[in-house]
């Protein structure tokens, strides 16, 4: 799912896709007008990605929101975020079943329906859209055995012992050095 550049700025409505970094700065693209604009580096924004939802038992990313939602109303668009209280609550509820009433208030259920609406319409909400890529199961198999057999080779190398004898060894050429220094500086005084 390619929502992980999608964010949300404090005091400007909608979402915004991230495009690049500037100096001081980022240059963000509105989803649904496509228009750019540049915000400072102390506009306050907040990642979806980073963004969870409260339950009883843990928190549950928003994008496994999303895709409850989407699941539960065929990828179409939900209900406004407009909508009466009982409404949200209601649509919360079908949502995430067991969401903590006390910690999820309702401008969050709000945001989360204007959200989801916003990205279904600009496009982001597909059935495609929350597939995860998964490795074939051969691949992690070689790929373990590769990381066992470099263990097993880590295993058998003394390396630790090597590193330890040089250190003393020239630890050993070190002290002569300092006492023969030492010596000198005897001599002159005399």
């Amino acid at each position: 799912m390619q929502l992980e550049k999608i964010i949300s700025i404090s005091g400007k409505p909608g979402l915004f896709k991230l495009v690049s970094q500037l100096k001081n700065g980022f240059i963000v693209e509105d989803i649904t007008t496509k228009k750019k604009a540049s915000i400072s580096n102390s506009s306050q924004v907040s990642l979806l990605d980073n963004i969870a939802m409260f339950t009883f038992d843990k928190e549950v990313p928003l994008f496994e929101v999303f895709e409850n939602i989407a699941k539960k109303h065929d990828y179409k668009p939900t209900i406004s975020h407009k909508s009466s209280s009982e409404e949200l609550r209601a649509f919360m509820a079908e949502s995430l079943p067991n969401y903590d009433v006390e910690r999820v208030y309702e401008s969050d259920i709000k945001k989360l329906a204007q959200w989801y609406n916003l990205l279904q319409k600009a496009g982001y909400i597909t059935p495609d859209s929350f597939v995860k890529p998964e490795a074939p199961a051969e691949a992690t198999v070689e790929e373990a055995k590769v990381v066992e057999e470099k263990t097993d080779k880590a295993e058998k190398k003394p390396a630790a012992k090597k590193t330890a004898t040089k250190k003393a060894d020239d630890a050993k050429e070190e002290k002569p050095a300092k006492k023969t220094a030492a010596k000198k500086t005897a001599k002159k005084e005399d």
